[in-house]
């Protein structure tokens, strides 16, 4: 059994560098090609469960959720949109939201990067 403590202000620079964000299955909005950032604190992406670290670098870019996900931003600003009802959310560090899987979604990162905690249900 271990105990892992989440770590706040979580810069991109401590994380591992995934590469575009569009071969995670993202589209690309606005901006520059967004790089994303991760590191697992528990499981991998095949598991039914896993929780780690992901931030991107500044744009506006769709995802539609690939799993369901409980998950607290950590540093940076967002704001995700709900392309389902239309509504949309600011969070800030210390936010914590939740989202079913196949959610359409559109995120925008306001100032340079952010990054979150998150854990994920196949």
């Amino acid at each position: 059994m271990s105990f892992t403590a989440i770590k706040h202000g979580v810069a991109l620079s401590e994380l591992d560098a995934w590469g575009s964000l569009t071969g995670l299955g993202g589209e690309i909005l606005d901006g520059s090609d967004v790089q994303a950032f991760g590191k697992f604190t528990h499981g991998a992406p095949t598991d039914a469960i896993s929780a780690g670290y992901f931030g991107t670098s500044k744009g506006k870019f769709r995802l539609v959720y690939p799993f369901s996900e409980q998950a607290t931003l950590l540093a940076g600003e967002i704001r995700i949109t709900d392309e389902s009802t239309g509504e949309t959310r600011h969070f800030r560090p210390g936010d914590t939201w939740f989202v079913t899987k196949g959610t359409p979604t559109v995120w925008e990162v306001i100032g340079d990067e952010f990054t979150k905690h998150y854990l994920s249900f196949a």
